[in-house]
């Protein structure tokens, strides 16, 4: 067997090597990886992991994405194909981490198939491109039983909360029976409800009913959501009581809202000393009327440890934001997580911003301990501690809003001002003795004695937030070219107190997870401190460029028209001395920004060459290590022929 032969079988044999080793390689070791992201984005939190080891029954994740069509569409798509590579990856990790319990499969629905079908009838979005493309970016989970849920489209702007929604589809697809919960509220949150004869009159008059609030759509999709009158005098069926702006509620009402929380009903209550959304149709209304904008539950929330002062706001000059008169409004305040929330919180620890508008101000009282029982009063979200409360006269102040007047009566405090509490322990009744309630239908009759608990047996957990407007349609939501979507983490402030007082602590731990695409941190500080190092040159560069500038244009002023060929030689010299200034500050002010420049070139230089040296670094030392080894067996062959 000659050389030529034995060295094909080699290069044969060392190619079925290659070729096992990376088969029995992806086999064992397919499910390793190394997620070096700031947060982890390419790996499941906890609360993922604990949702998908719950599953009980298979099911098939499918995710629909018009790759093809992406590639021609206009740029605010094509930008979207960075964002569909990051989510086929988590998908992937979720179906590597469910024990083959998720069946994914990744599907690019073209033009009239039967993929394209399917994609519709499931619900999600198709956004058309051009006569015969259309766009489609959604999920669908499908379980075994046939239950479908999906996420009719993709949108940037909630890819912080992409594992949220994906685990939270998986677990409201998967769960047998959702949750209840009941509204009780002074504002038409549930939307309008008519008599099947207005309903014709509206019909007639090509007037639509006003229907719910985008943040009970948004409940509905986990929860069954149904209305609580504001004359109940019961509440029951249900496994959380949402109170939104109780103003003027009868004592039946408060007694019966005292005793589902006493006999343990987890209850959120939004009160407000000026709720901006309940306006009277005119101003004259409500000075007739002295109509009321504000809602509070004292008598409650007495027992609860908690106040709230009437006709005062929350404010911080730090805080404060513009209104649409583009002056900043004390009351008017966005949020932020370095300062306003309580990170040991699972209700706000991932929150970014929420805006809120003339938020009270709620303070802890004492309460008579009853049997060495405490009650667990821990902070939701505040001001800095340079806010303060301001107090106004008459709610006229704040309808008839002066911003400059307003932040003239503000003054920095040394503490935050808390908005928003969780009050958890045994509670005591406000009503320790019943109330009696009278038949209004009947004034001769009888009062009626109504009972319940003077002292709750169990753990009880009320969740006061001291602002309405920040889950308002108009505060919580906004309307983009994809529809509607959610502004600030308004709408999540609330879905998170539902979540955790119903139990769900698994989708709070995975409700924000940051950006998967990252700015250029280091770069963003290097161009800062090359801009502040440079301002004061640059702009003196520029103040010299003008100077010349108006001097060469005076200068070009005295020549009248058709005498410019009379100019004295002295002003021609002039006007080139002049030129020749100019170009030499701009060849100055062409410098500094490229001394500017310098520390990110540096900086690519230096990620160029880690990025393309190693492998040439790694070939040209594995060659000379074989050279070495190759002339060293060659001598001992050399020297052991000579010996023999």
């Amino acid at each position: 067997m000659n050389r030529t032969i034995k060295a094909v079988i080699a290069v044969i044999l060392i190619a079925i090597i290659c070729f096992c080793a990376i088969s029995i390689s992806q086999d064992l070791l397919g499910n390793l990886k190394l997620d070096v992201t700031n947060k982890k984005l390419y790996s499941l939190s906890e609360g993922s992991k604990e949702i998908l080891n719950r599953l009980n029954q298979p099911i098939e994740i499918k995710l629909y994405y018009t790759k093809t069509a992406a590639m021609k569409a206009p740029d605010q798509i094509r930008v979207l194909n960075n964002y569909y590579e990051y989510i086929k990856s988590l998908l992937k990790e979720y179906q590597t981490q469910s024990n083959g319990m998720v069946k994914l499969e990744i599907i690019d629905p073209r033009p009239f198939s039967d993929d394209e079908i399917d994609a519709i009838r499931y619900g999600l979005t198709r956004i058309p491109i051009s006569e015969q493309e259309s766009f489609i970016f959604g999920l669908v989970v499908k379980t075994q039983f046939g239950t479908t849920k999906n996420i009719p489209f993709f949108n940037l702007e909630r890819q912080n909360f992409v594992e949220y929604d994906i685990s939270s589809l998986i677990d409201t697809a998967t769960r047998r029976q959702k949750k209840n919960i009941g509204v009780i509220s002074s504002l038409p949150v549930m939307g309008d409800s008519l008599s099947p004869y207005m309903a014709r009159m509206m019909q007639m008059q090509n007037r639509q009913p006003q229907g719910p609030w985008i943040i009970v759509q948004q409940l509905r999709e986990k929860y069954e959501v149904k209305k609580i009158e504001t004359d109940t005098a019961k509440i029951e069926g249900i496994d959380i009581l949402l109170v939104i702006h109780p103003k003027d509620l009868p004592e039946k009402t408060l007694f019966a809202i005292d005793q589902f929380v006493v006999n343990g009903g987890s209850t959120i209550v939004c009160v407000d000393p000026y709720c901006y959304s309940d306006q009277p149709q005119n101003q004259m209304q409500m000075m007739q009327t002295g109509y009321k904008s504000s809602s509070n539950l004292e008598p409650l929330m007495k027992k609860w440890g908690l106040k709230m002062l009437a006709l005062t706001i929350a404010g911080d000059r730090n805080l404060a934001r513009d209104a649409r008169m583009t002056q900043k409004v004390i009351g008017f305040m966005d949020l932020n997580k370095k300062d306003c929330f309580n990170k040991d919180n699972v209700i706000t620890s991932e929150l970014n911003i929420v805006t809120v508008l003339f938020a009270g101000a709620l303070e802890t009282i004492d309460v008579p301990k009853n049997n060495d029982i405490t009650l667990q009063r821990d902070p939701l979200i505040c001001t800095t501690d340079r806010g303060n409360t301001i107090t106004v006269d008459n709610p006229f102040e704040l309808m008839m809003l002066n911003p400059a007047e307003l932040m003239n009566k503000f003054f920095e405090g040394t503490k935050p001002v808390r908005m928003g509490y969780l009050v958890t322990g045994k509670f005591e009744s406000a009503y320790p003795d019943g109330i009696e309630i009278k038949d209004e239908s009947d004034p001769n009759s009888e009062p009626t004695k109504l009972t319940g608990l003077a002292q709750a047996q169990q753990e009880c957990a009320v969740a006061v937030l001291s602002d309405v407007d920040f889950i308002t349609d108009s505060f919580a939501y906004d309307e983009t070219f994809f529809g509607i979507i959610t502004v600030n983490d308004n709408a999540a402030l609330l879905i998170n107190t539902v979540e955790q007082l119903t139990g769900s602590a698994d989708l709070i731990s995975i409700r924000s997870r940051g950006n998967y695409s990252r700015s250029f941190e280091v770069v963003d500080e290097i161009e800062a401190q090359a801009a502040r190092s440079t301002a004061q040159k640059e702009q003196q560069i520029n103040a010299d460029i003008t100077r010349f500038r108006q001097e060469l244009n005076q200068i070009l002023a005295t020549a009248k028209e058709g005498q410019e060929e009379i100019i004295s030689s002295s002003i021609l010299e002039k006007k080139r001395e002049l030129e020749s200034k100019i170009i030499e500050k701009q060849k100055e002010l062409f410098e500094v920004k490229r001394q500017a420049r310098q520390g990110i070139e540096s900086l690519e230089s230096k990620l160029r060459n880690f990025n393309t040296l190693p492998g040439p670094t790694l070939i040209l030392l594995i060659a000379i290590i074989l050279g070495i080894y190759r002339a060293t067996k060659k001598r001992h062959y050399v020297s052991h022929s000579s010996d023999a």
